[in-house]
């Protein structure tokens, strides 16, 4: 995207010429309502390993947006149905990781397949449902801002609902189930809401790259801090900063959103890895010295 203006390096003047343009107003609330649900859901699906489902089901989204322009129907709204079918039934699936990954690695790879196919088919529609790999933000309509908005409300309502026995139930499954806590509903339920972050991620960064907006923010801030609520509340600052950023850099420089963000997504986890490194480096040396001392 070529910038609209010469940038002025004043802070007012080019915050003014970028809010001006309204498909930057939809691009920054819909890259904001994507980077909160998308952190919030991610610390989640880092806490319970299921980095390669979000992948997976972002490119089953692929394939039911191409199969919704094929139709003449949103494709928004084929994203997010069939996202949604293929999340409840991994969440429903048997809870051995290998034979989970076996399924999820063969649902992808049938839906980037299908979502080919699908591609082909609606060849008048080609640039639009080709945008859904790679990511259009700044070509969001006030129609998919609505359906973004409105899922990722629900999707966080429940997502807050369910904090403290997710919680539980990810940390001690076994534990939970005796407790009384559904833990097979409970898996359901949030994989469905996995399955709306997946899709607002693609509408941001596009499938081949959303899990970065679900993933990098959530293990960064993980890398930081063990408290569950304060690992939230970082990825939150560290998912719309990055969002945000690369927007502004989409904007002023004739380069795709999409690398910008997911570029910075991974820098971000980078140095949060580092840091959380010497920490423990450091807190290590300490332990050392003190027992030294003794």
């Amino acid at each position: 995207m070529l910038a609209q203006a010469a940038f002025s390096w004043n802070p007012v003047t080019d915050w003014q010429a970028l809010t001006s343009q309204e498909f930057m107003r939809n691009a920054l609330l819909a890259g904001t309502v994507a980077a909160v649900l998308c952190s919030v859901v991610g610390t989640f699906v880092v806490l319970r390993g299921l980095t390669f489902a979000a992948d997976a089901l972002t490119h089953v989204g692929f394939a039911g947006a191409s199969g919704a322009v094929l139709f003449g129907f949103p494709p928004v709204a084929g994203l997010l149905t069939l996202t949604l079918v293929v999340a409840a039934a991994i969440g429903a699936l048997e809870e051995r990781l290998r034979g989970r990954d076996v399924v999820i690695g063969m649902i992808l790879v049938g839906a980037l397949g299908l979502g080919v196919l699908l591609l082909r088919l609606s060849a008048g529609y080609s640039n639009e449902t080709y945008a859904l790999l790679f990511g259009d933000i700044l070509a969001l309509s006030a129609r998919d801002l609505v359906i973004l908005g409105a899922a990722a409300g629900v999707a966080l309502t429940a997502t807050i609902a369910v904090f403290r026995p997710l919680l539980f139930a990810t940390i001690d499954e076994e534990v939970a189930e005796s407790r009384g806590i559904p833990v097979r509903a409970l898996s359901i339920g949030f994989m469905l809401i996995v399955g709306v972050a997946a899709t607002a991620a693609t509408q941001v960064v596009g499938a081949l790259l959303a899990v970065a907006l679900i993933v990098a923010p959530a293990a960064a801030a993980q890398r930081l801090t063990d408290r569950p609520g304060a690992a939230v509340a970082l990825a939150i600052v560290l998912g719309l900063a990055v969002t945000w950023a690369g927007l502004v850099l989409g904007y002023w420089l004739p380069y795709p959103v999409s690398f910008f963000i997911t570029s910075l997504a991974a820098v971000v986890y980078a140095l949060c890895r580092v840091i959380s490194s010497r920490s423990v480096t450091a807190r290590r040396r300490d332990v050392v010295e003190a027992a030294a001392a003794a």
